[in-house]
């Protein structure tokens, strides 16, 4: 069999699924939840050790041109999600194919680290990053004007090949740039380690108010180009690895050809933040936050940092709609803060994965936490589990994951 025919054939299957009504019902359910009225808790699995997670060759890539094992490997790891961990997934009737788009986050400085590895299968590994900012020669280097283009050719190249495939089959959708992220500190901790810039908030705060303020400069005009080429994605499907579908999104002046920042979802993030104060939380990050969440549609805060003891200063950011609540909060907290003001983005741990033996009990135990203290305090609430780096090659505890998950949302 061909790459074509490989293609067409998966492409059959995912047509089928995405024409079940359960697809519609599930979308429906989402845009409830993120308008904060809920039927229910939301579940969705996102970000796995897929190198563990082959069953009977499901996963196993059979096309030999590298653009079409770029869309093997997509629609299989759909098809074995919906069949073994479906949660709360939808799959859509089209083919997705990227627009080739350059200079996207391209702020000119280029990281310098030590990986080390345990499993060199895993694209999981630890990093060491020497520091590129140490001095304010260093900070002058990052580049306000990232340039961005649509390589037409290239983009044209990759429809007329999809839709060649897939004639009959799905619709080839074409997607832009997007959900597109304000991370500074993401950046920031790649070009000089953590310790660094954590001790230069204390000892030289002016120097990292200029290295911010030249980061969230290149930030808007990197937008500012996406806009005017019409490069931005307009599908709202999936923010942060979370279900984004909303009846609020596009704008009601919303041109196809053209989508805007406020057409869309953002997301943002100060991971290093952790230990870091509120007051200084807000002023090194939610300030230069703010200019970029006003700009966009609806907004998405937060990632593995615990923003339980944060939520007052989360509520400076403008149309922000979902918050994380990482592994490392005190969910009361968390919950008596947001209220029904967010969806409580609950991401459980995927420590329990991890350990020398899965314990149903103990996952069970954690979820049902959750679930309670957000129905005591009337939090619109999902599931996300994300990150998870390994399963000990065992792939049915993730299974399972899913279906104590469903158990308990549903129930």
């Amino acid at each position: 069999m061909d790459d074509r025919e490989i293609l067409r054939e998966l492409g059959r299957r995912i047509a089928e699924i995405a024409a079940l009504p359960r697809q519609r019902e599930t979308i429906g359910r989402w845009k409830a939840l993120n308008g904060l009225r809920p039927e229910r808790p939301m579940v969705l699995i996102d970000q796995l050790p897929w190198h563990e997670l082959d069953v009977d060759g499901l996963l196993e890539l059979r096309c030999r041109d590298e653009f079409c094992r770029s869309i093997e490997r997509d629609l299989r790891r759909k098809l074995y999600q919906w069949k073994h961990l479906p949660a709360d997934m939808v799959i859509e009737p089209y083919v997705d194919v990227p627009k080739v788009v350059t200079g996207v986050d391209d702020f000119g400085v280029t990281p310098q680290e030590t990986t080390l590895a345990l499993d060199t299968a895993n694209d999981v590994i630890s990093h060491h990053y020497d520091d590129m900012l140490a001095t304010e020669a260093d900070v002058e280097r990052i580049n306000t004007r990232p340039v961005v283009r649509l390589d037409a050719a290239a983009t044209a190249l990759r429809e007329a090949w999809a839709n060649d495939i897939f004639a009959g089959v799905l619709p080839v959708r074409m997607v832009g740039v997007g959900p597109l992220f304000f991370r500074p500190w993401d950046l920031i901790s790649q070009w000089r380690g953590v310790m660094p810039p954590l001790t230069d908030l204390m000892d030289r705060p002016e120097f990292i108010h200029r290295t911010l303020g030249r980061i969230s400069e290149g930030y808007h005009a990197m937008l500012d180009q996406l806009e005017e080429q019409g490069l931005l994605s307009a599908v709202n499907d999936l923010v942060h690895c979370t279900g984004a579908w909303t009846d609020e999104l596009p704008a009601a002046d919303f041109d196809p050809a053209r989508p805007r920042a406020r057409d869309t979802w953002t997301a943002g993030m100060a991971q290093m933040f952790s230990t870091v104060s509120p007051a200084m939380h807000e002023e090194f990050e939610i300030e230069y936050a703010k200019g970029w969440y006003e700009r966009f549609g609806l907004g998405y805060y937060g990632c593995c940092e615990p923003l339980d003891r944060k939520i007052g200063i989360i509520r400076k950011l403008p149309h922000v709609r979902k918050v994380s609540m990482s592994p490392w909060v005190d969910v009361e907290r968390g919950a008596a803060a947001i209220g029904g003001d967010y969806v409580f983005s609950r991401k459980p741990s995927p420590a329990f994965l991890a350990v020398d033996s899965f314990e149903e009990d103990a996952v069970r135990k954690d979820l049902k936490n959750t679930l309670e203290s957000c129905r005591r305090h009337g939090c619109p609430v999902e599931l996300i589990l994300k990150d998870v780096s390994t399963v000990r090659y065992d792939p049915k505890r993730l299974w399972r994951w899913a279906e104590i998950a469903r158990e308990l949302v549903e129930g």
